[in-house]
């Protein structure tokens, strides 16, 4: 059993690590020592999943006071979760899932691509069209330079999945049941406010003493904290948008496949992103970048890589972790040294029995340039301050990549 959390040596503010600092990359740690300096911390959490990041490290919670840094929850706003259970079970499935693979490769776009034109379940599909109304109406609105250009790809983009670790899946629980499952974020429009939003932050007088200027932030009262949160809101729901409407689009996949299939209530999680909360009686501005809130009952899910499953998982409500839990896996080498290591029989060895591709192009998606995904679990859900506890476990059966 472990002990966590403990303290982060060095740190300024209130850190606590529900990881050993000694299997942390050195970069990591100086990233989250820099973190805790910043006077606006009130306290800093760190995941098991942690690893080292652009600006802010993934895998962190950041309290503050009266500030936000843009780089704390990253250029994907919004990128998260989403599944649903189905009333299949193994027994239903045929030998092979390449048709059901290639249908949803048919009808979700993948990596660069996006629909031609707003997609159908946004256009037809109630109360998604209202959400896709609203979000499309309120575009003008947002308050980033130069976004207006950016309109006709937002739309069209609504409903697709990108490239990177992003994933649609089939899944089955340890019961049998079969789950459709989804990872992705704000997609192209999201990054470009992001961009935007954190060069602004970069100007500001307040932060040109700072350790590490992207880790710069916006101060309460100020218009710029005003246009980046305004922004920020749209992003998170447009991103949740974008996972309801790929979704809707893999659940008609299904049908076509199984006719007779019933679905359950969908669960989504954003897990790049801000919230405002309050902890023992001070409010604060909660940044999670890969990480979920997991407020007692909250539902997450916390997903491996291509072969290794996933975890549905419900929130204690753990204030000394400030609510938060993994957001999955966490890489344990870069992309680059990912497809150093490997090979594409690497890549076929490590995710015998699941439907996915299988070539160089995934190859930095790797299992093995991902940490144990069960020891990422156990970290949070036992010793004397667990996050979370696990609801199912899911093993993939069928994984499609951008």
């Amino acid at each position: 059993m472990n002990e966590y959390p403990v303290a982060l040596p060095g740190a300024r503010a209130d850190t606590l690590m529900w990881a050993e600092p000694g299997e942390i990359e050195p970069a990591a740690l100086d990233q989250l020592r820099n973190i805790s300096k910043l006077p606006w911390v009130e306290k800093l959490r760190v995941m098991p999943d942690v690893h080292l990041g652009k600006g802010a490290t993934v895998g962190s919670v950041i309290a503050m006071r009266d500030a936000v840094a843009p780089a704390a929850v990253g250029v994907d706003i919004g990128c998260g979760m989403a599944a649903v259970q189905t009333d299949l079970t193994m027994d239903d499935l045929p030998d092979s899932l390449a048709p059901l693979r290639a249908g949803i490769e048919q009808a979700v776009p993948v990596g660069f691509n996006a629909h031609n034109g707003v997609t159908d379940v946004l256009r037809k599909q109630w109360p998604l069209k209202r959400e896709a109304d609203r979000l499309f109406g309120s575009f003008d609105a947002l308050r980033a330079p130069k976004i207006a250009e950016r309109e006709g790809r937002m739309r069209v983009q609504c409903g697709s999945l990108g490239g990177g670790n992003h994933f649609i899946e089939v899944c089955a629980d340890d019961d049998g049941s079969i789950w459709l499952m989804l990872h992705s974020g704000s997609r192209n429009i999201g990054n470009e406010l992001a961009r935007r939003h954190i060069e602004t932050a970069r100007t500001l007088e307040h932060n040109l003493g700072l350790p590490d200027r992207d880790l710069a932030v916006f101060l309460a009262g100020t218009d710029e904290m005003s246009a980046y949160l305004h922004d920020l809101y749209w992003a998170q729901d447009y991103a949740r948008l974008n996972r309801a409407a790929m979704m809707a689009l893999v659940k008609a996949v299904v049908v076509e496949h199984f006719p007779q299939v019933t679905f359950r209530s969908e669960v989504q999680c954003h897990h790049n992103y801000v919230a405002e909360e309050t902890y023992d009686g001070v409010d604060v501005i909660v940044t999670r970048k890969g990480a979920i809130r997991a407020g007692s009952g909250d539902l997450g899910l916390i997903p491996g890589s291509m072969g290794t499953g996933s975890f549905v998982v419900r929130g204690l409500g753990n204030e000394q972790g400030l609510c938060s839990a993994s957001h999955g896996a966490g890489r344990r080498m870069s992309r680059t040294k990912a497809k150093k290591t490997f090979t594409v029989d690497d890549l076929a060895a490590q995710t015998v029995g699941v439907e996915c591709r299988k070539d160089r192009g995934v190859l930095d998606e790797i299992p093995g340039a991902y940490k144990d995904l069960q020891q990422v679990i156990d970290a949070q859900t036992t010793g004397p301050s667990p996050l979370v506890e696990v609801v199912a476990r899911l093993t993939t059966l069928m994984c499609v990549k951008g």
